[in-house]
């Protein structure tokens, strides 16, 4: 009966501990044979069989490591140590039983161990790597030429100059020396230094220039001075001209260092209070005395620079209503885009909690942001540096304060950006300055609306006009035309006729169109639907199409008549005539996309023949019931291109909900049929689809119109409402539709989600085609492997440390218990057949559990998750970032690509040692004196390095890391000191191939690996350091000065650097090493994303452990370090002498 050992967690007692030899390593024939190997590779080879001399170090199968050291002047020689027998095992077939010498079945038949070089693969190891390199392929390729938003951007063209201010020195700020203050001015517009206007400032983004404010500063300064400076109501409004400041970063990397977010924020508080002290200056300031000093600033952030401005708030040197309006483009306000520096996540937490509380206070007294308001402009699926779902504003301010808009819903901009463009997109500049010349008034001392009007303006103009709190401006104002039409020659349609016109000025004269408004009970369920391919005209312009919404006058009697600013008769003087009390319906206008047989995209390019917009009007039939008729005036008088469509329908045919699984939408689809005699405009409610993780592809089938009979193509527009994102597909036939909706790692809103808040479908086709349309929409499998890239970029970070530290974990179970520390290679083969999988297994059921628990409302397998008085924030932290029970698949799939991707790492890193190993040994092979050298038994390739010079080395790093460098300088050095052991460790097991050295090989190789994937999370922080140096900015970080975050990777590179082994550990301690090396791995898997900075310290726990483990073969004493100082570097091989 075979026995097994204890130490192995996971192996059955009838399956067997398969190990082989490693490269290089004589046939093992008896138990004595596999113990003797040796764990420093500095020992001299004896040419005598004695035992005393050859036998090396074993441990006691007790509680307790056996402590005792062999005792060695500087540990190039080892003496007698006692020696005790390792805890029978049973081994693969291809290793004889240890037990006493004795074999565990004399039946089994010994063969000689096979030969697994490091270079060796298994079939199941290349099985599964070439899926994951194939399932990588396939999300790159996908993101990269599947469901591609199409770039519509036209180029802006500005004549850009910058005033810097020096005056803003260190008397101000602590910063100076490093960071500037500009002031932007148009050349021929702008008065070179004077400021008179309202002030702005830009902040810019990770890495990010001052100079990209010159783009919407320059459209500002021309709107202006063409426009605004003539319109007598814009400026007894309060409208000036915006003075653009802005802030030079030197490029600062801010979204990698929290503490260079802290710096910019704290100087950018000092900024603003200096802009507004340049207000006071009458040498600077030319403002008209009467009007208030500006008391606040309006902020406009970029990316990174967006989340600086709200940082700003919870700084010391905050000035209170300093800032009341923000607007942020392309800035990641739910979660840090990338979590390796532990003050990034830190700041975030700290900024959201604030604005969180400040905006649950009841009282706006109470609430230090009641004034502040905050708007969030995505970017989109062109955005590929910032993923558009971290825009969401939906978990941190209420509707009442701020929303997020993405730019493909702004109207007239209709297209997404990437990360750059949207700074210098010519359309969306336009866009971005008339709102914010829609905010401002300089009558009062914020410069600023109120926040109420703020808030309106804003949604005027970033917001489609169709969404359901879309405010109607026809109900506030009052008639201001008077209509005067002839009785006879007046069309009147009633109210169940469609009105269309195909074409304008058919009659040569203009003409009015009288649609009869319906009433009673059954006209609430109705609504009015307009819509034209001409420009309706506001009251006293006289262009092509006007509407209006009439009642008969004079009033009834009894009630005064009143004044009428515009007036048109078309009469002809006939006395038989009706007059009308009209309201001009022009501001409730709201622009959609042209769309023909001629238009490809909603924008149009640059070089693009430009195309008009459709004008579209929709009422809910109650809230126009006041009035009799809805007027259409042609106002051409000769035959003009144009068209109208205006229809009454009931709500019930216009509106369809479809409830359906993704389930079912990714194996058969969904089909639905619009009928033949539709209504112009129908809208289609799919609940289900919320995620951003799932692409679609719809299509629209039905018989064409005649060319000359079709007044428009199909368009349809997708849109969501959390957050405000739509997206418009003009001539459509074959769409791909994606969206940004439920996103993995970000925080639930704080208002929850309603059941129909998933994807809605509008559709205007052409009702005078009589013909019905038939709509196809499935997932596209292929096309949503491409979204998986920006959302789970950051997880390579933390899921191949999972494999890694599994196969580590694996490679210390053989060694503790056979001596043999076998290859990445052959440990890997053993974890996927095994512990592997079942770790992936038990964190797909944790997710699974963790959706079902937070759908049925159950309590939550996290005692934290256990509140149903406040919403969890952090829910979306763990493992994949979703809960939802349809991406089961997720955890797999990715630790099947990690596992490509470690592989693929594994044998790059493997041939970089193997070509220096082999410069190596051509530049300091010497033939002659290595054949001397070999007789005196000093391994040819690996002499050792003196120990005052490793003293010397790890001193000077942990002098540099607690004086001036970060921590992640002192790694980066102490990888690469691996590197040259990982080379002088394989060029070793080359030259003299022996069970030792290919145990060493094998440990360096992946204690390397190891390295390699932690390295990552340190480089960021590297950078930042390194480019403050590059802009003389010589101060010390105030963060990542701890010694102890890298000093036992410093302690365990040096150690290795001599050449000695880690030795086995065969007592009940050898659990530490399995639990600690296994803990990593679920850590990496549960919180590797949200907190990627804490894998670091976890490695640096094993590092500590194993130089505690390697501590254990050496005596330390006050006297062996100094005859450590005192050595010379020649001493290692003076003191080995020939037996």
């Amino acid at each position: 009966m075979q026995r097994r050992s204890s130490g192995s967690s996971e192996d059955s007692v009838d399956t067997p501990v398969k190990t082989s030899r490693p490269y290089g390593q004589t046939r093992l024939n008896d138990a004595k044979a596999s113990l003797r190997h040796s764990h420093d590779l500095r020992r001299p080879t004896p040419r005598t069989s004695d035992t005393r001399s050859s036998s090396a170090r074993s441990r006691r199968p007790s509680s307790n490591i056996n402590w005792r050291p062999s005792h060695s002047r500087d540990g190039s020689t080892e003496k007698a140590a006692a020696a005790s027998h390792l805890a029978p095992v049973t081994l693969s077939p291809d290793y004889p039983s240890i037990d006493g010498g004795k074999m565990a079945s004399p039946r089994r038949k010994i063969r000689s161990p096979r030969s697994w070089s490091p270079w060796t693969i298994s079939f199941l190891a290349i099985f599964t790597s070439t899926l994951g390199i194939s399932l990588l392929l396939g999300v790159i390729y996908s993101a990269a030429t599947l469901h591609c938003d199409p770039k519509g951007c036209r180029m802006s063209w500005m004549s850009p100059a910058y005033h810097k201010f020096d005056d803003f020195d260190t008397e101000h700020t602590r910063f100076a020396t490093k960071y500037s203050l500009y002031l932007y001015r148009e050349q021929g517009f702008d008065s070179k230094y004077k400021i008179k206007g309202i002030p702005v400032l830009f902040i810019p983004g990770n890495a990010g220039s001052y100079k990209q404010v010159r783009s919407i500063a320059s459209e500002s300064a021309r709107y202006f001075h063409d426009t605004l400076q003539h319109d007598a109501t814009a400026l007894g409004a309060g409208a000036r001209n915006l003075d653009f400041f802005t802030v030079d970063f030197n490029e600062d990397f801010t979204a990698f260092h929290g503490q260079t977010m802290l710096d910019q924020a704290e100087y950018i508080n000092e900024a603003i209070r200096y802009i507004l002290s340049l207000y006071l200056d009458p040498n600077i300031a030319q403002r008209d005395p009467d009007l208030p000093d500006p008391s606040s600033v309006i902020i406009l952030g970029h990316s990174m620079g967006g989340i600086v401005a709200r940082t700003m708030f919870i700084m010391p040197n905050y000035q209170q209503d300093s800032v009341n309006t923000i607007v942020t483009m392309s800035a990641p306000h739910a979660r840090a885009p990338v979590t390796f520096d532990p003050q990034i996540v830190s700041i975030y937490n700290d900024i959201n909690s604030y604005w969180r509380r400040a905006y649950s206070k009841k009282l706006s007294a109470e609430n230090a942001l009641s004034q502040v308001t905050l708007v969030s402009i995505a970017g989109g699926g062109l955005d590929t540096v910032v993923p558009s779902d971290y825009a969401g504003l939906e978990s941190i301010v209420p509707e009442t304060h701020g929303f997020t808009v993405f730019t493909s819903t702004i109207p007239t901009v209709w297209t997404s950006m990437d990360h750059q463009a949207i700074t210098w997109c010519d359309q969306f500049r336009k866009v971005m300055v008339r709102a914010l010349y829609d905010i401002v008034d300089n009558r009062g001392r914020s410069q600023t609306k109120s926040r109420v009007d703020r808030m309106s303006a804003f949604r005027k103009r970033f917001l489609t006009g169709l969404e359901s709190f879309a405010e109607k401006s026809l109900p506030r104002t009052a008639p201001s035309t008077l209509l005067t039409l002839e009785d006879h020659s007046t069309m009147t349609i009633p109210a169940d006729e469609r009105l269309v016109l195909r074409s304008l000025g058919s009659d040569r004269k203009p003409k009015a169109y009288l649609v009869t408004i319906p009433s009673g009970r059954s006209a609430e369920e109705q609504k009015l639907t307009l819509l034209s391919d001409s420009k309706q005209d506001r009251p006293g312009e006289d262009e092509k199409l006007e509407v209006l919404f009439c009642n008969f006058y004079p009033p009834q009697a009894g009630q005064a008549s009143q004044p009428f600013s515009m007036n048109i008769d078309l009469s002809s003087g006939d006395a038989d005539s009706s007059k009308f009390a009209c309201k001009n319906a022009a501001p409730d206008v709201v622009s959609l996309p042209a769309s023909s047989r001629f238009t490809k995209n909603p924008f149009s390019k640059e070089g693009d023949w430009p195309t008009l917009p459709f004008s579209y009007l929709e009422y809910d039939v109650e809230d126009i019931s006041d009035y009799g008729y809805l007027a259409v005036i042609d106002k051409t008088g000769t035959p003009t291109p144009g068209w109208l469509i205006a229809e009454f329908s009931d709500k019930k045919n216009t509106q369809y909900s479809h409830d359906i699984s993704p389930q079912r939408l990714l194996s058969s689809g969904l089909s639905f049929h619009l009928p033949a005699n539709r209504p112009m405009v129908t809208e289609v409610k799919l609940p289900s689809v919320q995620s951003s993780l799932l692409a679609y592809n719809l299509e629209l089938e039905g018989r064409a119109c005649n060319e000359r009979e079709s007044i428009f193509t199909p368009l349809v527009r997708q849109y969501i409402s959390e957050p405000y994102e739509s997206k418009y597909f003009v001539n459509a036939h074959e769409l791909e539709i994606s969206l940004h909706g439920v996103s993995p790692y970000v925080p639930p809103p704080l208002k929850s989600r309603q059941f129909d808040d998933g994807l809605s479908l509008q559709f205007w086709t052409d009702p005078t085609c009589d013909s019905p349309v038939t709509v196809h929409i499935k997932i596209d499998s292929m096309g949503s492997l491409g979204k998986l890239y920006m959302r789970y970029r950051t997880i390579f970070a933390a899921f191949p440390l999972l494999v890694v530290t599994l196969v580590l974990r694996k490679q210390f179970q053989v060694y503790d218990k056979t001596g043999v520390f076998i290859p990445f290679s052959e440990s890997l083969d053993f974890c996927l057949r095994r512990s592997f999988p079942v770790l992936l297994l038990s964190m797909t059921l944790l997710s699974l559990s963790m959706g079902q628990s937070s759908s049925t409302g159950s309590k939550s397998l996290w005692p934290w998750q256990n509140s149903t008085a406040a919403i969890n924030f952090a829910q979306n932290d763990l493992l994949v970032g979703t809960s939802d029970p349809f991406f089961w698949f997720l955890i797999p799939m990715i630790g099947v690509i990690s596992v490509g991707v470690c592989i693929s790492l594994h044998y790059v890193a493997l041939l970089l040692t193997w070509m220096l190993s082999t410069v190596y040994g051509l530049l300091f092979s010497r033939p002659v004196s290595q054949q001397h050298e070999k007789k005196r038994g000093v391994p040819p390739t690996f002499a050792p390095s003196s120990p005052r010079r490793r003293l010397i080395t790890a001193g000077v790093l942990l002098f540099l890391v607690s004086t001036f460098t970060p921590y992640q300088f002192a790694y980066v050095v102490v990888c690469l000191v691996q590197l040259s052991t990982a080379v002088r460790a394989h060029r070793f097991a080359r030259d003299a191939p022996s069970p030792a050295s290919a145990n060493f090989n094998n440990y360096v190789h992946s204690l390397f690996q190891l390295m390699l994937w932690v390295l990552p999370l340190n480089l960021p922080t590297l950078v930042v350091w390194v480019r403050n140096l590059t802009v003389h900015w010589f101060t010390p970080f105030s963060s990542h000065h701890n010694v102890l975050s890298v000093l036992p990777f410093i302690l365990l590179v040096e150690t290795l650097t001599a050449g000695k082994m880690v030795p086995p550990v065969t007592s009940r301690l050898r659990h530490f090493t399995n639990v600690m090396l296994c803990s990593i791995a679920i850590y990496a898997a549960v919180y590797g994303v949200s907190h990627a900075y804490m894998l670091h310290y976890l490695v640096n726990l094993v590092a500590a452990w194993l130089v505690a483990i390697h501590m254990t073969s050496d005596s330390w004493s006050f006297a062996g370090l100094s005859s450590m100082l005192d050595t010379d570097p020649t001493d290692d091989h003076k003191q080995v002498k020939n037996p």
